[in-house]
């Protein structure tokens, strides 16, 4: 199969794979990605920045080298996390693809800064161990690399628990939603989806004994703001 070829079915997968976080009730709006990397042709095929799901084609994805530059003529912005997939594309070389979304009840859990307990099988059968909740990005890490330094702050995570993040493939990152991964572009949706209803069933589970939540710092919300709404925003295609 020639390069093209290759090319043109990683981002009919990566469509496809977008168009079932808006079916699995994972998404609101335009606020979650799914990208592929393919090591051997030194590609990464990841969705758009704000294109709206129900008018996404295979077309519309976006390639770039796997330092997140890109590699097509007219091409659309890449989705602003590509920075956190080219961090956990290097640094876990098993992972093929990679599910970002701002999903209700990961969400929760991210803001409650708590990581998952494993409360029963369904968790089990899924995660071996608890899914990490990172700490927070400090001032510093959020105004200088925002997005890469949340890839960073993720490889932290689990280096210094050591977690294999194969056998928990997924990660809460503080305040902000959850990043899960597989070895396919699908099967990280898959995985985030199973997150999300883990951290449903722990939530009910828990339910008699709910932990207040601490607010979230100003810099975190002026940096998710203006990202999309100031004068510098880069959210989206101009």
């Amino acid at each position: 199969m020639s390069r093209e070829a290759i090319i043109q079915a990683m981002k009919e997968r990566v469509c496809l794979a977008n168009l079932k976080l808006p079916e699995y009730g994972l998404v609101t709006l335009t606020w979650g990605n799914v990208a592929e990397v393919n090591r051997e042709l030194g590609v990464i095929v990841i969705k758009p920045s704000g294109v709206p799901y129900e008018k996404m084609n295979p077309e519309d994805m976006v390639v770039t080298d796997l330092e997140g530059h890109l590699l097509e003529k007219d091409s659309l912005r890449p989705s602003s996390d590509l920075p956190t997939d080219v961090v956990l594309f290097k640094a876990f070389p098993e992972i093929v693809g990679i599910t970002h979304t701002h999903s209700v009840q990961g969400v929760s859990w991210a803001q409650a800064g708590r990581d998952v307990p494993v409360y029963g099988t369904t968790h089990a059968d899924n995660f071996y161990g608890p899914i990490p909740c990172t700490r927070d990005l400090t001032q510093a890490e959020v105004e200088e690399a925002y997005e890469k330094n949340t890839g960073k702050v993720i490889v932290e995570t689990f280096r210094e628990r050591q977690i294999d993040p194969m056998v928990v493939p997924g990660v809460l990152v503080r305040n902000h939603g959850t990043f899960s991964w597989g070895n396919s572009a699908m099967k990280s949706v898959e995985v985030g989806k199973v997150i999300e209803t883990v951290c449903d069933m722990a939530e009910r589970t828990e339910q008699l004994k709910k932990q207040a939540a601490c607010p979230i710092p100003q810099y975190y919300l002026d940096k998710h703001y203006y990202r999309k709404h100031g004068k510098n925003a880069y959210y989206g295609q101009k």
